[in-house]
Formats: structure tokens, C-alpha cells, sequence
């Protein structure tokens, strides 16, 4: 089966964005080694889930070749397929998108037992939670920036999310960040 990962920027008290969607708190510029860890991550990786809000960014700004990426990211990030994960939206307004509605781990579960390789999540805030809180995620990569901002969207939910999680890796970039590599423990 395949596995489903998430990578998400995170601050070291959990928040993946201030309370009003801020980012400005991300390390940047990333160093060489950061960039290493994360194409290793994906080049497994054939397909991109991400939630409803976050895709009406997310998938318009790489569309638009974004200033200080390099190209292979821009082709990567437009041409991996991606399933939105929204019940509001029946058809999607994206290339090279498409649309997964009802239930979160039907649908979830149907798309890990298709043929292929990896699934990377990259949130949004409300459905990383979510697929924490079902216990749906093989791998949980926390890029840590080094910094705490006190309040904003957490990564993990705020209840009903017990879950335990086994330490695979820690990797301490030049630039700051750590990645947190996290497996869940299952019974």
C-alpha cells in the first residue's frame, strides 16, 4: 500500500500559520541540505492531497512559476497530480486536479489502495488535523523553524487526537530548521 506523508512547516510551539493564516515567520533562505531532505521526500511521491483552502493558493501560486524557485520544484509541484479534499466543491476548478468529497477516510483509504507511489500532504491546517486525529497518516515530517509565535493554526488537533508517535529522525538543517520525521505507533 502506499504511504501517506505529511510535510508541513511548523513552529517549535506546533502552529503551522499565525491565527490569520500568517507565514511570515518561516526561516528563510533555506539551505542546500534542507532542499536535499525534501527531494528525497518526494521523489517517491506521485501524487498531492491537500485541503480545499489551502488549494486555492497553493495551486495558483505554483502556477505562476513563483520568483526564487528553481524550475525542477515549479514542474514537480505542477505536474504531480493533486486531490483536493473538499465537500464543498464537486468538480475542480485546477489542471491536473481532482476532487475527493465524503468521508475523510473512505476517501483516504481508496486513494492508498490505488496503484502507485507515495501521497505528500502539505495541509491545510484544518485537514492535516484531521487526518492526524484519524490516525490516516504513515509519516509526519516537521520542518521545525526556529521560532514560537504563541497562537495561530496547530498542526496537531486541539482534542480527541491521542495519538502516539515513534521519533524515525531528526535532521538539524544549517539554516535552523529541523525536520521532526514522525511514524505513528499502531497497535
Amino acid at each position: 500500500m502506499r504511504k501517506f506523508k505529511l510535510q508541513v512547516q511548523t513552529t517549535v510551539d506546533g502552529y503551522m500559520a499565525g491565527p490569520g493564516g500568517e507565514m511570515d515567520w518561516m526561516t528563510f533562505p533555506w539551505t542546500d541540505d534542507v532542499n536535499a531532505y525534501l527531494d528525497a521526500l518526494t521523489k517517491p511521491v506521485d501524487t498531492i492531497v491537500l485541503g480545499r483552502k489551502l488549494a486555492e493558493g497553493f495551486i495558483p501560486a505554483w502556477a505562476s512559476s513563483p520568483e526564487g524557485e528553481d524550475q525542477a520544484t515549479v514542474d514537480w509541484m505542477n505536474n504531480t497530480p493533486k486531490v483536493v479534499i473538499s465537500n464543498s466543491l464537486t468538480e475542480s476548478p485546477w489542471d491536473n486536479a481532482t476532487i475527493a468529497g465524503g468521508d475523510l477516510t473512505e476517501a483516504v483509504t481508496r486513494l492508498k489502495s490505488q496503484p502507485g507511489g507515495d501521497i505528500i500532504t502539505y495541509g491545510g491546517a484544518t485537514l492535516a488535523a484531521n487526518l492526524i486525529a484519524e490516525g490516516l497518516l504513515d509519516e509526519l515530517h516537521l520542518l521545525v523553524n526556529p521560532t514560537a509565535i504563541g497562537t495561530g493554526l496547530p498542526v496537531f488537533p486541539t482534542s480527541g487526537a491521542y495519538q502516539r508517535l515513534r521519533l524515525a529522525a531528526a535532521h538539524p538543517f544549517g539554516c535552523g530548521i529541523t525536520a521532526l520525521h514522525f511514524e505513528p505507533k499502531r497497535p
